[in-house]
Order: structure tokens, then sequence, then C-alpha cells
């Protein structure tokens, strides 16, 4: 068994696949309508083209907003995103003007930063354990 997909609400579908694709350097795998406006709007890594998607999913449930609401009020993170130097990556989306609640904090062999992904979620980066 894999993780073969996974989602984020977000609250708009083209912003949030302008900040995933161009600030976060995602690439769009698959935009297929599904209708009254919705799409089936997934992301991937390049590194990774065939890997784990990443669905930019409409929050309109009504479970949604409380339910992010709640863990953005008490600063926790939606989903973590592995990436290789925690400092750098933090330092290159701050040059792009993302807004962090957490700069980079060594946790043993982890370093972790959290920011918010303009979409309604905070997200966390960190490097994984050698």
């Amino acid at each position: 068994m894999k993780i073969h997909l996974t989602s984020v609400f977000v609250d708009d579908q083209a912003a949030a696949l302008r900040f995933y694709t161009e600030v976060l350097g995602f690439v769009k795998k698959y935009d297929v309508p599904m209708g009254g406006g919705a799409r089936w709007l997934t992301v991937v890594s390049p590194d990774e083209p065939g890997g784990t998607e990443l669905l930019l999913e409409p929050a309109g449930h009504p479970a949604v907003k409380p339910y992010r609401d709640t863990l953005v009020s008490d600063g926790i993170p939606l989903a973590q995103f592995a990436v290789d130097d925690v400092h750098a990556e933090y330092a290159r989306l701050r040059g792009l003007g993302v807004h962090f609640t957490q700069e980079p904090l060594e946790m043993g062999p982890v370093t972790t930063a959290v920011f918010d992904d303009t979409c309604g979620n905070l997200i966390q980066i960190a490097t994984q354990p050698k």
C-alpha cells in the first residue's frame, strides 16, 4: 500500500494553482472540469511527476471552514512537505512574499518551518532525517 493522492482544501482553485506552482514550484498534473465551476486539479513534485498527487480541493463542504479555522488558530499545519534545506527554502519563499508563522526550528535531526499557503491552510516544510 502507498499514498497515491492526498488533498488540501482551498478557497479558490485558480489562486491555489498559481501559489502551488509559481511560488512553491509544483507542476500541474490534472485539470479536469467537474461541473459547477469545480475542477479535479492536482499538482505533483517536478522531481517525481509520477509520484504522490496533491489535490487542490474546493473548500465548499460546511465542515471545512470550522476544521481549517481551528487548525490555523491552534497553529497546526494541515500538511507537511519535504525539502532538502529548510533554511534555504525559508529564505527563497520569504523572498517571494510568503508569510511564515514559524521560522526554521531545529528539532533534533529534523528542521521545520510553517507558512500560510494563502488558501486557508498552514503548511509545514521539513528536512527528513538522514
